[in-house]
């Protein structure tokens, strides 16, 4: 009975749309609820004002100095990867080599050259990795220190 009773009720009511409190006009920052504005598109790394502008740079962008992004720019240099395993008793260390193939920000994908075997490596466990030549590197923010012939 209590079921039909409030059936009955909803069926010719109307509703108002919002919580019963008086409507606050949007002072200058905030934004309306019925506002039909779309924030602006911003490409990552772009710097924006308090009011939501978009300053435009024409200074080339970098990848902060990550691991992950120092490996992706030695993409196919061969390296010794240092890794630790805390809690195994059958191996607490192991070193690793290959030809860096892909490199995530939780991971690491060697290839051993002699058998094309794919080893993907935790970033969670690497300690640190050693390489027999220069290695390109980036820092945010100011032009790469490419390999040079070695001086002598």
């Amino acid at each position: 009975m209590l079921g039909q009773q409030a059936n009955s009720q909803v069926q010719g009511t109307s509703y108002k749309i919002g919580n019963g409190m008086p409507a606050m006009s949007p002072t200058p920052g905030m934004v309306s609820p019925s506002s039909t504005s779309v924030p602006p598109l911003v490409s990552s790394g772009s710097p924006m004002t308090p009011t939501g502008a978009v300053i435009t740079t024409t200074a080339p962008q970098f990848e902060q100095s990550y691991i992950e992004n120092i490996l992706r720019l030695n993409l196919g240099k061969f390296g010794t990867f240092y890794m630790t395993y805390e809690g195994n008793k059958e191996w607490n260390a192991r070193i690793f080599q290959g030809i860096i193939e892909a490199a995530g920000r939780d991971h690491i994908i060697i290839s051993d050259p002699k058998t094309g075997r794919r080893i993907m490596l935790l970033m969670v466990n690497f300690d640190y990795a050693t390489f027999d030549e220069p290695l390109l590197y980036q820092y945010p923010g100011v032009v790469g220190n490419y390999p040079q012939a070695p001086s002598r």
